[in-house]
């Protein structure tokens, strides 16, 4: 019979009810009584997915996050087992990019029925990330936004933070993509982005797909508070036009140094603050369970 193992934070999610949704869901495919993990404070996800893979299952489920999913990409990228999402966390891009449902139910409908695809992988480092990576403004904006204001306010948590930091200094960063010639720019955050769309439905890189090879890099420098306005309603009117405050570029390596040491981030988690930030694509390194393609009429 198909097994998956479910890895799970049990401090985020009433693991009783989760249990009992997903073991009768799982049953009713015909699937065996899954295997449970479970996260700690020391290991975030990346034990229980080596454990996971160990075990043989034919499905990995992650309940949770971003955080929780780049937690375990390093045990199952390039291993070829099914991960399926089941969204609990704050943003959920990952899932949103690839149209998996919020709702539990409707998660756990595409976790057993679900078609499996191959997605691209960033890495920065030796740590792999699925959503973005990024440098100055939206890294400090994530380290001001408390666990407990994202519990009580969800995403728009991000937003309230975001105000304390419109008035940052700019930085200066070199931009370096692939072989090309080095780009000198003014920027209050550089963005590397395995997929476009963010919270709300705002597409930041509107050509961002997560299965070309490439990753998609998005330099925004606003330097006034009605530039700030001027980007948004740009991004809110999906404008794909190159502008200075907003410019867009792809490639398959990025290279980014900033003038002096500044937040960064990878998938909403922040790391260490730093100078630069090195990204490179990882084609298909990674099997996700994604909704069946709605078949259209003839």
């Amino acid at each position: 019979m198909t097994r998956a193992a479910i890895i799970l934070n049990p401090a985020t999610v009433d693991v009783s009810e989760l249990r009992e949704s997903t073991e009768k869901t799982m049953a009713s495919a015909g699937w065996s009584t899954p295997t449970w993990l479970e996260t700690t404070p020391e290991d975030p996800g990346a034990g229980m997915a080596e454990a996971a893979v160990a075990a043989g299952v034919q499905l990995v489920v992650i309940c949770g996050g971003d955080g929780t999913i780049m937690a375990c990409l390093g045990a199952l990228a390039g291993t070829d087992v099914p991960v399926a999402l089941l969204p609990l966390g704050t943003g959920n891009l990952l899932a949103r990019n690839l149209g998996v449902p919020i709702e539990l139910a409707d998660a756990l409908a595409v976790a057993v029925n679900g078609v499996d695809r191959r997605i691209d992988l960033g890495r920065v480092g030796d740590q792999p990330f699925s959503v973005m990576a990024g440098i100055g403004f939206d890294a400090a904006m994530m380290a001001d936004a408390s666990a407990g204001m994202k519990n009580f306010a969800g995403w728009p948590a991000y937003v309230v933070s975001g105000l304390r930091h419109l008035r940052d200094p700019v930085m200066r960063v070199q931009l370096r993509i692939d072989d090309n010639p080095p780009l000198r720019r003014p920027a209050r955050t550089v963005l590397v982005g395995n997929v476009g769309r963010l919270q709300g439905g705002l597409e930041l890189l509107p050509d961002a797909m997560v299965d070309d090879g490439l990753l998609d890099v998005v330099v925004v420098a606003p330097r006034t508070l009605r530039d700030w306005v001027r980007l948004a309603w740009r991004v809110f009117r999906r404008d794909r036009t190159q502008h200075p405050h907003l410019e867009r570029f792809r490639g398959r390596t990025i290279m980014i140094e900033a003038d002096r040491v500044v937040p960064r981030q990878m998938d909403g988690e922040v790391i260490d603050d730093g100078r630069s930030l090195h990204a490179r694509i990882q084609p298909g390194a990674l099997v996700i369970r994604a909704p069946a393609p709605v078949a259209t009429a003839a």
